[in-house]
């Protein structure tokens, strides 16, 4: 099976991970390693957990880092903050995948939201972050999170007309995630929004997948009423960069917060400003050229 995923240990090489992949030719990111605490497949993919000389206890899927302690708060802020600030009173909220718990942590400092459900389809990646990355797990902890152990399609095929904004936290496009970068998906998220509603998933790297992120904003163009990409800068991620597709269901762009957080939840945000919302949508010429431009 091509979309089998690596075996993460076999990715440790004197003392050293080193996240190679298919989706980055040609060049890997490396942690040294203190020490591996977990390592086993769920039913669906590799898992590895170690903890990084630097960065923290380190997520790894299909070996595929996730997360880091260090710098994970680059990745889960922006991805949940900017739908949820561009909306003017988000009340119920649906993310998929994202089982460490992170973006249901950010979801959660919104006080407007009443309903959030985390849709994963690997109980297992729930399991190793309450264990060993507590920060993150602690989402789970809020009373309006209810958890599915389902497959998102078919939850939101189930759930129709639901959400106010719809996060999909994916990992790369290979194995159990590949689904999730086609149109067939984008579609039930669409008929899962409320009018007025926003998705936003991550969108892959601007470095890297050109070839992948244009295609799929031109098919989706034709459904959504508006889409658009932002980005995060990230250390550990390929290239040091991921983006973020953004797209709305019956209504404008999202490129202005339509609320701010208030100062007490603003210090406790560590990237994710009103500032940085509205930079978040610029981007680098080559990028813009190659994603928005003519054909």
């Amino acid at each position: 099976d091509t979309k089998m995923g690596l075996n993460g240990m076999d990715l440790i090489i004197d003392g050293w991970f080193h996240e190679r992949g298919v989706l980055w030719p040609g060049q890997a990111m490396s942690l040294k390693v203190k020490q591996v605490l977990d390592h086993h497949r769920s039913k669906f993919q590799d898992i590895l957990v170690f903890e990084s000389e630097n960065h923290g206890n380190v997520l790894v899927l299909d070996g595929v880092i996730q997360v880091t302690e260090r710098d994970e708060h680059a990745y889960q802020e922006m991805i949940a903050h900017l739908p949820l600030y561009a909306h003017p009173n988000p009340k119920r909220v649906l993310v998929i995948g994202g089982g460490d718990g992170g973006v249901i942590r950010e979801v959660a400092k919104h006080p407007g939201v009443e309903e959030i459900v985390e849709c994963e389809i690997d109980e297992g990646v729930i399991n190793v972050s309450k264990k060993y990355l507590p920060s993150l797990a602690k989402g789970y902890d809020d009373p309006r999170v209810s958890v599915k152990i389902m497959d998102g399609a078919k939850f939101m095929d189930e759930n129709q007309d639901s959400f106010d904004v719809i996060i999909t936290d994916s990992s790369d496009p290979v194995g159990p995630a590949s689904v999730l970068f086609e149109t067939p998906f984008y579609n039930a998220m669409y008929k899962s929004l409320r009018e007025g509603g926003i998705v936003c998933t991550q969108g892959e790297c601007m470095w890297l997948h050109l070839d992948l992120i244009r295609p799929l904003i031109d098919s989706i163009s034709e459904t959504y009423s508006t889409v658009e990409y932002a980005y995060t800068t990230i250390p550990t991620y390929p290239s040091g960069q991921i983006g973020f597709i953004i797209a709305t269901k019956g209504r404008g762009e999202c490129k202005k917060p339509e609320r701010t957080p208030s100062d007490e939840i603003l210090e406790g945000l560590q990237y994710y400003s009103p500032e940085l919302h509205e930079a978040s949508f610029v981007l680098p010429a080559f990028a813009k050229r190659a994603i928005f431009g003519k054909k």
